[in-house]
């Protein structure tokens, strides 16, 4: 059979389609025979054909790969020999290669010790004193190694002991290669007592690499993987070797004689380091040479006559094949500022971007340009509270550069800064709206690169303004964009065009309601269109709708849901796309929050298409290291019964077996955004459409929860983030219909909810993830509130979590590490994650009663308090007074409160008095909040500070500018007033508090404010009367309005009709004094109520 095998395998590398075909079917039937293994084992050994001779090698590396079984233990045991000695023999790289391969697999399902031959062969070959042997001793470990590490832990140890000596044979580079692949395989799987050797083989294994370097930049960017998977599974390996990998993998990056591939992975494992050890980097100095290193790189002119590739006219703009030293140097930047102290990385980093800004030459311009939009998302509360305006100045003077490569950079800047500087950057709206058009305006509509960048700045900027900033330039906007969407030629411009309009939305809500019927219009004409060019302006057409379904008004956008749907299910009938899809999606949940009920009679359809996505791994692209004409040969159609299961689907079979395989997967990003935007959209569809989604809810969950372990964190952070929805999604069924079996489902679903964001609080290494977990546990508390606790033990361990990440001790914080920890510095990350934890403490405080809870508190609060020292942060200082006045409210309406709060009285007052004194408003306002709450939750027992809080708060209503700490003082008052009436002198406080109003800014305190008054004319009528006019003009200009709910409005118009009837001369009097205006605007709003 062997000859005749041998023919076939020659006629499949002839260049002729039909003579291949031939050979296949030929081929196909061959494969049926049992005697096709020791036919192939023949030509393997014997052919002198070395392409046929590795032919043979794969396809019996096919055939054992999946019908290992199947082959009877005599041709296993002969194949075996063969193979190793088809090895020793072989003197082609490629047939090596492939033979190792086969050996590989074999391994999977021998183990290394029921083939002793092998382990003898490789302990001969890597110990030979021929170089030749040692390198092909070292592939053939390399490859047995990678596809099953596991069963060869036992020699691990030993392996170590050769790689010591391998990695000093500097002459022989090939075996360098292989052998630190090997040492990146094991890394994952090595335990405690490998870690000593593990770790004095660093300096060998640096020296090897820069030899590597020299002889094979190819292999040497793959053998610096082990960096990552020693960073990713043991980092304490590498921790007292970080100076030397550091200034190694700078001395990689920063040199342009090597290839960019090389240059990327050195700068990235820095990159990688900070993200986990950025303490350690701070500690061992290493923040000032990195950065000295790293920006002659970000600041680098191209090689000349070329463009660094975002300044390409035809740039994406969305910043994806960017891989380059220079992208990879501001990514650095973007991690320190991610996750180091502000005020100690900008210490060594300004004066290195102030001397880029004032440089002659553009390109280093443009770098420091750079390097101040990345540190926009990390420093963000350090750039707006101490240098926003300087930043600012110097990004608008770069948008009129004579350069266009400094323009574009300025525009990125610009974009940046309006996505994360707010809301202070939004108060420059009176500059930069100006100078936006403007530059708009000149624009050379044919250089589609920088007008996209110039919308991205536009956009960004505008979308976060408010209604009445963005008023006065809405039909000069307006106007441009309805032009482009009717006139543009090109198609990307219509793109920006759409999108903007979205930002547009976000901004100016119901002020675009004159301007809608045009873009509804030209929005629909995009989506029923059906051709490929059209694909990216229909994506974002669907975007810009779910804005617009979120913004312009329910009167408005209701009557046109239902068509949306049907929109959105009619282009994933037709199209297959993931971003088109991932765009209805969130078109669906839009709808979801005008019109639930447009929604039910589709649910079918659309959880169907969004479950699919979740389970789908479409996109997920295995990289096998293989010809693929090989797998075609391999589908044979076994007629067997007994083994059908073991049928042909790969993936079915055994998938452990070929996840080894494979050199590696890549998720295409458009189907990680389409899972992620999918479990977002199921959890706020089952929140909004409440019982109607009952029949889709354990399905969706099942498939969700699924996602959590997603190798990608969005789609994790996604997954979390919906499961709680689902959570507050029976909690809203269970309140609507309290039947037992809604009771049960919630506790049942909240028994694996809620201990499954412990853990992952506790065990996620990703602090976005995490945050996104406690963000979702918070809403899950605040919903169910008491529902949450019926587990006994709940109280206990949601406190102790909470308590864990406030003392950084969860993997994501990098706890449990050896070093100091300097408490008043971090990044600012690393505080709001916290932040996010201590907004649990009063969502607790809220649902169960006090005394209860009264322990754990007892144990957070110093951790809290600690936060509230001058020398911390605003951000912490705002933090902790807001969390303790949050606290005290919550104290207020739960069983035992009272008793609390009294007794934390002694403790809290000081802290609270000092914040009132805080330089920064903020933390004023949250210092009087405080207050307020504590004279409001623990009733007499504060009378005796009564006297200290008013006077405190007199002094500060005479000197205060801001006014949400205005309005904060007036309600605190108020709050004061209520609990204890007679303990305020009422003749000097109440006309003091009544000329502050109306609130300006703090709308949600209104309640509290109309509240007090109507319990003062109960109590007092005639000091109420005194002062009858200011609170008519006041009322006058809240009745009717958002600014006050159904409650508050109810209040304030009795409280009025009281006045009409029981004091018509005064009320005529205040009312005559108001303006023609008012006075139609306040009996219009008495009569409505």
């Amino acid at each position: 059979m062997s000859e005749e095998l041998e023919q076939i395998l020659s006629q499949l590398t002839q260049p002729d389609n039909a003579v291949i075909q031939q050979a296949t079917a030929q081929l196909k039937q061959a494969f049926k025979d049992p005697a096709i293994i020791p036919a192939l084992c023949a030509v393997m050994t014997g052919s002198q054909n070395p392409q046929i001779r590795q032919s043979a090698a794969v396809m019996l590396r096919m055939r054992v790969k999946k019908h290992w079984k199947k082959i009877s233990p005599d041709h296993r045991e002969s194949l075996k020999a063969v193979v190793l000695q088809a090895f020793t023999q072989e003197s082609e790289h490629t047939v090596r290669h492939s033979l190792s391969q086969l050996s590989a697999v074999m391994v999977k399902h021998e183990t290394p010790d029921r083939w002793p031959a092998l382990l003898q062969l490789l302990n001969q070959s890597t110990k030979s004193n021929n170089p030749q042997d040692r390198q092909v001793g070292l592939l053939l470990l390399s490859k047995v190694v990678e596809s099953n590490p596991e069963p060869f832990k036992p020699h691990y140890c030993q392996l170590l002991q050769l790689f010591g000596t391998v990695l000093q044979d500097l002459n022989n580079p090939t075996a360098l290669y292989y052998c630190i692949l090997t040492l990146t395989a094991m890394t994952a799987y090595t335990g405690s007592e490998e870690m000593n050797q593990m770790r004095s083989l660093i300096p060998s294994l640096i020296v090897a690499l820069k030899h590597l370097i020299k002889a094979d930049q190819d292999q040497a960017s793959e053998a610096m993987e082990v960096f990552d998977e020693l960073m990713e599974s043991e980092v304490s390996i590498i921790v007292p070797h970080i100076a030397d990998i550091v200034h190694f993998c700078l001395e990689v990056g920063t040199d342009t004689t090597l290839s960019d591939s090389l240059r990327v992975k050195a700068l990235s494992c820095i990159a990688f380091l900070i993200r986990l050890k950025s303490k350690t980097v701070l500690k061992q100095k290493l923040l000032n040479p990195i950065l000295q290193t790293i920006f002659p790189v970000l600041s680098a002119a191209p090689p000349p006559g070329e463009e660094d590739p975002e300044d390409e006219e035809d740039d994406s703009g969305d910043g994806t094949d960017n891989e380059n030293p220079k992208h990879c140097a501001a990514q650095i930047i973007d991690t320190m500022a991610l996750h180091m102290p502000p005020e100690k990385l900008f210490q060594h980093l300004m004066p290195l971007t102030q001397a880029c800004l004032a440089s002659e030459n553009p390109y280093e311009r443009k770098g420091g340009l750079m390097c101040l939009a990345v540190l926009a998302e990390g420093c963000a509360d350090h750039i707006r509270t101490k240098m926003l305006s300087s930043v600012l100045q110097t990004v608008c003077q770069s948008l009129s550069d004579s350069n266009q490569v400094v323009r574009s950079a300025g525009l990125f800047a610009l974009g940046q800064f309006s996505e994360y500087l707010q809301p202070e950057v939004s108060k420059y709206c009176g500059e930069i709206m100006p100078l936006l058009l403007g530059y708009m305006s000149c624009l050379n509509q044919a250089k589609v690169g920088h007008v996209t960048k110039a919308f991205y700045a536009l956009e960004n900027f505008m979308e976060n303004l408010a209604g009445a900033e963005i008023a006065p330039y809405l039909p000069t906007l307006m106007d441009t964009m309805l032009s482009a969407l009717n006139n543009a030629e090109n198609l990307k411009i219509k793109e920006l065009a759409v999108s903007a309009i979205g930002a547009i939305a976000n901004a100016a809500k119901e002020l675009l309601v004159p301007y809608f019927p045009p873009v509804i219009e030209s929005l629909k004409g995009f989506l029923t269109a059906t051709t490929e060019e059209m694909r990216s302006l229909q994506t974002q057409a669907l975007d810009t709708l779910s804005v617009l379904a979120r913004t312009i008004g329910n009167d408005v956008f209701s009557p046109l849901a239902a068509e949306c749907v049907q929109l959105g299910l009619n282009l994933t009938d037709t199209i297959d796309d993931p971003d088109l899809r991932r765009c209805t999606y969130s078109l669906y949940s839009a709808v979801s929050t005008v019109s639930p009920d447009c929604l039910t009679p589709h649910l079918t359809a659309i959880t169907t298409v969004m479950l699919l996505a979740l389970k789908s791994n479409e996109g997920v692209m295995a990289h096998l290291e293989e010809d693929k004409t090989f797998v075609l040969l391999d589908d044979d159609d076994d007629d067997d019964e007994e083994d059908e299961k073991d049928g042909d689907a790969i993936l079915e079979d055994e998938p452990e077996t070929d996840i080894h395989d494979v050199a590696g997967f890549t998720v295409e990003n458009a189907y990680i955004d389409e899972k992620e935007d999918a479990c977002d959209s199921l959890g706020e569809i089952a929140f909004n459409t409440g019982a109607a989604f009952q029949p889709f809810l354990e399905s969706s969950f099942q498939q969700v929860y699924e996602m959590k372990d997603f190798p990608h964190e969005d789609v994790r952070r996604a997954a979390f983030g919906a499961m709680g929805q689902f959570c507050r999604a029976q909690h809203k069924v269970c309140k609507e219909n309290p039947t037992e079996a809604n009771h049960q489902a919630l506790q049942k679903l909240l028994d694996v909810v809620l201990p499954c964001f412990l853990e992952t609080v506790r065990t996620e290494r990703e602090r976005q993830v995490v945050m996104g977990v406690l963000e979702a546990m918070n809403s899950v508390l605040k919903s169910c509130q008491g529902e949450a606790f019926k587990s006994p033990a709940r109280l206990e361990e949601i406190s102790h979590t909470i308590r864990d990440v406030l003392k950084k001790k969860t993997v994501c914080q990098d706890g449990g590490g050896d070093e100091a920890d300097d408490e008043d510095q971090q990044a600012e990350y690393d505080a709001m994650l916290q932040e996010f934890a201590g907004e649990g403490i009063p969502l607790l405080a809220s649902a169960v009663p006090a005394d209860t809870f009264a322990p754990f508190l007892n144990d957070l609060l110093p951790l809290i308090m600690s936060k509230a020292k001058s020398s911390c942060t605003v951000a912490d200082r705002s933090f902790s007074m807001g969390t303790l006045g949050e606290i005290l409210q919550a104290l207020v309406s739960v069983s035992g409160g009272r008793g609390v709060a009294g007794r934390l009285s002694n403790r809290l007052l000081p802290v609270l008095v000092a914040g009132v004194r805080d330089s920064d408003a903020e933390v004023r306002n949250n210092s009087v909040f405080g207050l307020g709450s504590l004279a409001q939750a623990a009733g007499p027992i504060v009378v005796s500070d009564y006297p200290v809080m008013l006077s405190l708060f007199s002094n500060l209503l005479v000197k205060e500018s801001d006014s949400r700490v205005i309005d904060n003082l007036c309600a605190a008052l108020c709050r004061m007033i209520m609990s204890n009436v007679e303990a305020v002198p009422l003749e000097q406080v109440f006309p003091a508090l009544v000329e502050r109003l109306p609130l300006k800014e703090d709308m949600e305190e209104n309640k509290t404010v109309y509240s007090c008054l109507a319990m003062l004319y109960t109590h007092s009528p005639a000091l109420v009367v005194s002062q009858i006019k200011p609170i008519v003009a006041a009322s006058s200009q809240v009745l009717g309005t958002k600014d006050l709910d159904a409650e508050t409005q109810n209040t304030l118009a009795m409280l009025m009709r009281e006045f009409t009837q029981r004091h018509s001369a005064e009320f005529q009097g205040a009312v005559t004094s108001l303006p023609a205006e008012q006075q139609a605007k306040l009996s219009a709003a008495m009569a409505a109520s």
